[in-house]
């Protein structure tokens, strides 16, 4: 804690003060190319003008796509050798995941860097066109199901090009406080004891499950991947809109712990780029250093028995 108020640098050199340029900076990326989820907004958008600043090739997955278009205009205003692409994602919806993926594959390019970066926060229950939990079909199946549409595209580009995968998974502190439990397995739709933020944190703890369990089967079979999640600390984006009041609020009382967007994606960043990242896998974290997520984020039952239900609940959305 007192290392995020300071903003002292960690064991990394970086610290809760760094931006995504500075923990990027001297990095190449000419010859990468990378998917950036909601990377048309907030620290999204951050994570995708660094990227492509350091010459990585993006492609900003977002809803709208005026706003993707926008996004994409504003960083070819300042960077005209940016390569930047957008394409139609809605996360809450399967279909539109599988049909993002088929479009994806059919540009026929190389895919090194997965950034599961898109979410929603606090919102009121709602189901999504699948019949799930919005907060949860949103910030973890979608990004579970579009991970697994993509891995086998990110195996044949590590493969051929010898340039380690990494897949990135955009979770919260707020993990830690999720239902009790953590999962809802037999309850994930149940509207009357319904919690919007611990609905929330349920879907971040959620984030480093799938991380940990897609770390571990990729390691088994030796797949030249990486996958880790990372907090990227408390900032005021478009992601609040549900809590804004709220949140405004919270932050007045605790104004030195917020960042700002440059340093919100650092972390980000970092564990997409940053070479002294390379082999490491199945880690969280926070401030651009590794941290110990929460007992219930390190059960490897509980991600296991995530990995099944998300699952089923797929192949349940695609045969309706």
């Amino acid at each position: 804690m007192l290392r995020s108020i300071t903003g002292k640098p960690g064991p990394s050199g970086f610290g809760s003060a760094s931006t995504a340029e500075q923990v990027t900076h001297g990095i190449d990326g000419s010859n990468l190319t990378a998917i950036v989820t909601g990377g048309a907004s907030g620290i999204g958008l951050e994570t995708s003008r660094v990227l492509a600043m350091r010459n990585v090739h993006v492609i900003i997955a977002a809803r709208n796509m005026e706003v993707a278009n926008e996004a994409k205009q504003s960083i070819l205003k300042n960077n005209k050798n940016a390569r930047i692409d957008v394409e139609k994602l809605d996360l809450s919806s399967i279909r539109s995941v599988k049909s993002f993926a088929d479009n994806f594959k059919a540009l026929d390019l190389p895919l090194n860097i997965l950034i599961n970066n898109a979410g929603i926060m606090f919102c009121p229950f709602q189901l999504s066109e699948d019949g799930v939990e919005m907060q949860f079909a949103t910030n973890h199946l979608g990004h579970f199901y579009l991970t697994n549409l993509l891995l086998d595209k990110m195996k044949e580009t590590s493969k051929s090009s010898g340039v380690e995968g990494r897949i990135v998974n955009l979770s919260s502190v707020a993990h830690i406080c999720p239902y009790k439990g953590g999962i809802r397995f037999q309850k994930i739709n149940k509207k009357n004891s319904y919690q919007n933020k611990l609905a929330y944190a349920q879907s971040k703890l959620a984030n480093i499950l799938h991380a940990n369990e897609l770390s571990r089967r990729l390691q088994e079979e030796g797949a030249n991947i990486t996958v880790n999640s990372v907090h990227p600390g408390l900032i005021m984006t478009p992601l609040m809109r549900h809590s804004a009041l709220l949140m405004r609020i919270f932050r007045a009382f605790t104004c030195i712990l917020w960042k700002n967007v440059p340093q919100g994606a650092a972390t980000t960043c970092y564990v997409a780029l940053h070479p002294s990242l390379k082999g490491v896998t199945g880690k969280y974290y926070y401030d651009c250093n590794e941290y110990k997520p929460s007992k219930l984020a390190r059960n490897e039952a509980l991600a296991k028995n995530l990995w099944d239900f998300s699952s089923n609940l797929v192949n349940a959305s695609l045969k309706t």
